[in-house]
């Protein structure tokens, strides 16, 4: 998938279904290969695509204290394989 993406998580105030308008989006992504460029090419991308501010975190440097917390309410969304 495009930028690496394996697969990305919704969570937070728009997962729960209380955003407010300005509030931000949040994401939880892990990626094929945990690429600098990658990861600041989605964020500015889902900006885009949304109009609003997105926190992008990977699996990787997500805090253990929030874990427990995003595992509850995070909405995954696959990475679709194509075949040739």
């Amino acid at each position: 998938m495009k930028y690496g993406v394996k697969r990305i998580g919704l969570f937070g105030s728009h997962a729960r279904g209380d955003q407010k308008n300005n509030s931000d989006i949040d994401f939880l992504v892990e990626l094929d290969k945990p690429v600098f460029e990658n990861f600041m090419d989605l964020a500015f991308y889902l900006e885009k695509l949304f109009g609003k501010k997105v926190e992008l975190i990977t699996n990787g440097n997500i805090s253990p204290y929030i874990l427990p917390y995003v595992e509850k309410e995070i909405i995954w969304y696959e990475a679709k394989s194509t075949v040739s």
